[in-house]
């Protein structure tokens, strides 16, 4: 099901076709980078900004965009939704920014949305969110909900999975989520007594709360253990978790701690791929599940490249504080590459970079063969791309188990399944 496009802002047409345009020296291009790189979501966040930085050079190296350098404008959103939007305000309003790529949680997506808006920039957003949004200032490279989540829920019933514990960090990513998949596995005919996590309900078909949720930075996840361990205990459950940031460290230290494996209750996790799982116990977590659309084991030329060139960029690089060693590759890594990539192949389609110009371009539909494989821009500014379920070794990495081929992101899903 394709959703026609909707703009979420009358305005921002109006106010991207009046920006002057953007000034920059007769070499350079400035791009901004917009991420946490302090705070409790520094550990997923500080890795964007890296591969966002490599990306650049490696552009630079082979003579820019339209001849012109790219310049990056690094500002720190430092976990604060509304310090994000001032630092979008900074980017376009003094640094004058011909696009910028960042954010992660939905938060502080909507938080700079009015920001792009009202001025007229230009965002790539690159990690996995809840969908029921399209900006005309917005690029999702993101996974949409039918990207990710969905296809996770009919793995798992595929596996003979019949209950669900519905655990997430509480920000509207994971409370949407849930809410979609709440419908989509009553739509599968699973009974609401075996969705777990808590719920209030209108009728069985419709919600306003399912799941439970915990702050960002929680850390005593004893009793929500302790109640997935009791709702596990009759067989064929698992968690699907939307938990974000560091907060999956003590999570997943008390389920090991309490004694649950992938055999007993697996967990599929939304937010953590292998740069997470660099700070978890991954030996005592083997079997878990995770679906992106990138895994670093996907083998191809084109990954094979991205991964040894990231390394080599890495033992180069002079970025203050930067990590060089045990660095890994993930998907919202590579939505963040695929981003920056389909942006210059739609600027040099252009031939401007000016953001009107720019996104029409976009819209037309522009492929890129990247690590994951070949991405498409849509005309509702999703990318359409593969799909991959993947299991935790003790190394990290993920041992893939299936793949969905040129899954097209639809935004658009509350209300659309029926129960059963």
């Amino acid at each position: 099901m394709k959703s026609s496009f909707k703009f979420v802002s009358k305005l921002a047409v109006a106010c991207a076709l009046a920006l002057a345009g953007v000034t920059h020296a007769a070499d350079t291009v400035k791009v901004g980078v917009l991420h946490s790189l302090s705070g409790t979501m520094a550990i997923s966040e500080t890795s964007l900004r890296d591969v966002l930085l490599f990306t650049f050079d490696e552009i630079n190296a082979k003579g820019g965009v339209l001849g012109k350098k790219i310049e990056p404008v690094v500002v720190d959103g430092a976990s604060n939704w509304p310090l994000f939007a001032e630092k979008a305000k900074q980017l376009l309003e003094e640094d004058k920014v011909a696009v910028t790529f960042g954010c992660w949680t939905s938060v502080s997506r909507k938080s700079v949305l009015p920001v792009f808006e009202k001025d007229g920039g230009l965002l790539f957003y690159p990690v996995q969110y809840e969908g029921e949004e399209m900006s005309h200032n917005i690029f999702y490279t993101a996974e949409a909900v039918n990207q990710q989540a969905t296809p996770a829920v009919d793995y798992l019933l595929a596996q003979g999975k019949k209950k669900f514990y519905l655990l997430g960090s509480d920000y509207v990513y994971p409370q949407t989520t849930n809410l979609v998949l709440l419908e989509y596995l009553l739509s599968k005919g699973v009974p609401i007594e075996n969705i777990g996590g808590g719920f209030k309900r209108m009728n069985p078909a419709r919600s306003f709360s399912a799941g439970k949720y915990t702050p960002f930075g929680h850390t005593d996840y004893q009793a929500i253990v302790s109640e997935i361990k009791q709702f596990a205990a009759g067989g064929k459950a698992c968690v699907i978790s939307t938990l974000n940031g560091d907060t999956n460290v003590p999570f997943f230290k008390e389920y090991a701690a309490a004694g649950l494996t992938a055999e007993t209750c697996p967990v599929c996790s939304f937010s953590i791929s292998e740069d997470e799982f660099r700070g978890l116990p991954a030996k005592q977590l083997v079997g878990q599940l995770g679906c992106w659309t990138y895994f670093q084991t996907i083998k191809s030329p084109e990954n094979k490249k991205f991964f040894n060139d990231f390394q080599t960029w890495l033992k180069k690089s002079e970025v203050p504080g930067i990590v060089k060693e045990g660095r890994v590759t993930c998907s919202p890594m590579v939505l963040s590459y695929d981003g920056v990539y389909i942006w210059k192949k739609a600027v040099e389609k252009a031939g401007s970079f000016e953001v009107p110009a720019v996104t029409a371009a976009l819209e037309k539909g522009l492929t890129f063969d990247g690590p994951g494989g070949t991405v498409k821009s849509q005309q509702n500014h999703h990318l359409t791309k593969n799909v991959f379920i993947g299991e935790s070794k003790a190394d990290g990495q993920f041992k893939i188990l299936k793949e969905f081929k040129d899954v097209y992101g639809e935004p658009f899903l509350k209300g659309t399944f029926k129960a059963k």
